[in-house]
């Protein structure tokens, strides 16, 4: 499988487990890599025979600032679902949510893949 990779997504979100990260709020950052077939899009050189990552990218930074989940497990698998939903030319997604900001002594961050 092809992949297309996006890294850097950046939202700020009300995201976690504590009162103050409810009510703070904190920067959240996404990459993910697409799994699919690019080799009609590769002859055609035509966007619409691959995956746009120019759409992909605000649907995954509108997840990152949108309504509240108390894990990052959780924000993940929006992300995941939303780009198997939305694209179907995308055969398996990883997402990698990052956590810089949380309330312990480390950064933190979440992968997962999920498969059509």
């Amino acid at each position: 499988m092809d992949q297309i990779r996006i890294s850097g997504i950046r939202g700020f979100g009300f995201h976690g487990v504590y009162p103050e990260e409810r009510r703070e709020g904190q920067h959240f950052l996404a990459d993910l890599i697409l799994y699919t077939d690019l080799s009609s899009a590769a002859l055609s050189d035509d966007v619409n025979d691959s995956t746009d990552y120019s759409k992909v990218v605000p649907d995954v930074k509108k997840i990152l600032e949108g309504d509240p989940v108390n894990l990052i497990e959780s924000l993940a698998d929006r992300v995941v679902r939303e780009v198997l939903r939305k694209y179907p030319r995308v055969e398996s997604v990883e997402v990698t949510i990052y956590k810089p900001e949380a309330p312990v002594e480390a950064a933190v961050a979440v992968h997962i893949r999920r498969d059509r």
